[in-house]
């Protein structure tokens, strides 16, 4: 019997019948293993409906009560983290420890989140004025929506939700259909772990519940992580509405290697960078730029690693890589390694037309290597999200960081070296959001904020730590005055600091 997901709403498992519904694939095998509802317009009226319900006490729970509720949903999902990593692997196909590490990760945003009655503490300044003081405080905005892709379909949604509600908002989580059970999941734990009914809904669907949830006058703000056109259109659209906006694109990461750099731990890093999770992150290093001489040796050791690679299912022990989401992106993929090919670039290492066996219906594609890859060619200068990794030569530092400015994508970048002040350079002059120092993925933890530069964001605030406070709360502040008894009289003059 194939599974069936469907939307999690006011508590509860939505027990409407579906008019539309999505297949859910298995990467490793290509077949079918189940079903989505598809939201209408309906489906969402009825979970903003419901968050909007549940927002009238729920921003009045006490901070010490929403940090317990998050507390113990941290330690359900906790518990229940290899059964999340299980769901990944099957929807997704990322390997065991993959999945196991986007659950993690997740959690450290859980874990932020539980220190909110710290994070919205306000200011207060006392006698501003003549008996007068003055304190900000930062109240939640109301009814917030994130719309989260396939690639973490754990880690993503939990950069929002926990925060976001936090904060006294109420929340609609659309999943991507592709891999919609891990989401799920987690609105269940959070029921469990006494999150009151309507607080965290889960819509599941396509453009249809997109496109509501942009133009729902109740919703007041929208979280977005995805490509860079739909980032783009999520922000026009959602700002045409009148909602505040944080939208995070796609991204071309460039890892700079200076002369002085370990090039067996560059190389190392670098296939981690580029072939974890078949790619498929926005993180991904998928841009290489030797500087100098390193090029030649840097190549073979690369190559000589990717060889070496256990590309397979992820459900077994020994696969290092996994499959793609679907096999029209796998095919998309393999195309960028051909055209680049044609285009003036080396094909040091070709990854295409590669199987598993017993799998040969699966979304496999082996790692691919592309070297002295022209700046002209598509294989540079689209986002691939697979597991394709260029190398362009770079003479000097110079014409390196020039290189990596002039991308329209500033996601993150690395640089590996052993010299202190290059480091501190290329950290001052790289125009990128996210910069590693002999850190290939600088992935920022729990209680800073991730989020780029350039094409790679629109809207004013990163996702989760401070930005993410920022933005699920909107600040005000209060000026009073508390007369002594023996105070009278009327003043018609503007207040003054007499």
């Amino acid at each position: 019997m194939t599974k069936h997901v469907t939307h999690w709403i006011g508590g509860k498992p939505w027990d409407g019948e579906a008019g539309r519904h999505g297949d859910i694939y298995d990467p490793a095998t290509g077949q079918v293993s189940g079903q989505v509802d598809f939201a209408t317009t309906a489906e969402v009226d009825a979970a903003v409906a419901a968050a909007s319900d549940a927002l009238r006490d729920w921003r009045r729970i006490s901070l010490a009560k929403r940090a317990s509720v998050l507390f113990e949903f941290r330690e359900l999902v906790k518990a229940n983290a290899k059964n999340l990593a299980q769901l990944i692997t099957e929807e997704h196909g990322k390997v065991a420890s993959d999945a196991a590490g986007e659950v993690a990760r997740g959690l450290e945003v859980v874990e932020f989140a539980c220190g909110i009655p710290h994070l919205l503490k306000g200011g207060f300044s006392e006698n501003v004025s003549t008996g007068v003081d003055s304190y900000s405080i930062r109240q939640p905005v109301g009814v917030v929506a994130g719309i989260t892709p396939f690639n973490f379909p754990a880690m993503v949604p939990m950069w929002m939700f926990p925060l976001a509600i936090a904060c006294g908002n109420t929340f609609i989580l659309k999943p991507s259909e592709k891999d919609p059970s891990a989401s799920y999941r987690l609105a269940e734990l959070a029921s469990e772990a006494g999150l009151p009914q309507g607080v965290l809904n889960v819509v599941q669907g396509d453009k249809v519940a997109v496109d509501r949830i942009l133009e729902h006058p109740d919703i007041e703000a929208v979280s977005f992580v995805g490509s860079t056109p739909i980032a783009k259109y999520i922000q026009l659209k959602a700002v045409e509405h009148g909602k505040r906006v944080q939208a995070l694109g796609g991204a071309k990461n460039h890892m700079l290697v200076l002369p002085d750099a370990d090039l067996d731990f560059a190389a190392d890093q670098a296939i981690n960078a580029a072939y974890g999770s078949a790619g498929e992150r926005c993180m991904a290093v998928s841009v290489v730029v030797a500087v100098g001489g390193t090029g030649d040796e840097l190549v073979a050791k690369i190559a000589e690693r990717a060889g070496k690679l256990r590309i397979g299912p992820g459900n077994d022990p020994a696969s290092e890589m996994g499959p793609l989401i679907t096999r029209e992106h796998r095919d998309k993929v393999a195309s960028y390694v051909a055209s680049a090919a044609e285009q003036g670039a080396q094909v040091v290492v070709d990854g295409t037309g590669f199987s598993v066996d017993g799998h040969e219906d699966g979304f496999f594609l082996g790692v691919s290597l592309l070297d002295k890859v022209p700046l002209t060619a598509d294989a540079y200068r689209d986002e691939i999200f697979g597991p394709v990794l260029v190398v362009v030569r770079a003479e000097s530092y110079d014409e390196a960081i020039k290189l990596i400015n002039d991308s329209r994508w500033g996601n993150g970048t690395a640089i590996f070296t052993r010299d202190g002040g290059a480091a501190r350079r290329f950290q001052m002059e790289v125009k990128a959001g996210m910069v590693g120092v002999n850190v290939p993925i600088p992935v920022p933890v729990g209680y800073h904020s991730f989020g780029g530069w350039k094409d790679s964001l629109f809207g004013d605030h990163h996702v989760y730590g401070n930005d993410g406070v920022a933005f699920y709360t909107q600040g005000k502040v209060i000026t009073t005055r508390w007369p002594d008894p023996s105070d009278a009289g009327i003043n018609l003059g503007f207040p003054s600091h007499s």
